[in-house]
């Protein structure tokens, strides 16, 4: 097959070439499936394998092309590196954890200050004022607030 005087496989396996080119490039976007599919579908155009033509060629090329996606993701997976998910901490998320007091914090304002993994809350505390250097455990949040006990 042909267009314009030119293979439809080596069509093919440029367009494929340009997506795995903009696949390293820009890695993420994951074009780098149907890249690899295009090229083994263009060298089997260009071998003489019509894919379109005869039921043969239609179930070479259909299988041809999933163990091409299923190999291109597998090794997809292997070269990217293991991260975990990007995470936020929320006002339900840090009960539990662990602070420390940079403002003093009392039991009816939230003018009080507590670090949790690096970031600031305004707090108040469960009973009693708590200086400022003490360490302390989120009991529960409240609002725009968390709420804090003294750890003993």
């Amino acid at each position: 097959m042909e267009l314009l005087g030119i293979s439809i496989g080596w069509i093919l396996i440029v367009l494929g070439a340009l997506f795995l080119l903009i696949e390293a490039t820009n890695p993420g976007f994951f074009i780098a499936v149907p890249g690899t599919v295009m090229i083994i579908l263009g060298v089997l155009f260009v071998l003489g394998v019509d894919v379109f033509g005869s039921t043969l060629g239609v179930i070479v090329g259909v299988v041809t092309a999933l163990a091409a996606a299923i190999i291109t993701v597998w090794l997809y997976s292997r070269i990217t590196p293991d991260e975990n998910p990007p995470t936020t901490l929320s006002r339900d998320s840090v009960v539990g954890l662990e602070g420390l007091v940079t403002k003093e914090v009392e039991p009816e304002s939230i003018r009080g200050k507590v670090t949790i993994e690096g970031v600031e809350w305004s707090a108040r505390s469960a009973d009693g004022t708590i200086q400022a250097g003490a360490r302390v455990v989120v009991v529960r949040s409240e609002g725009v607030h968390i709420v804090v006990e003294e750890m003993k």
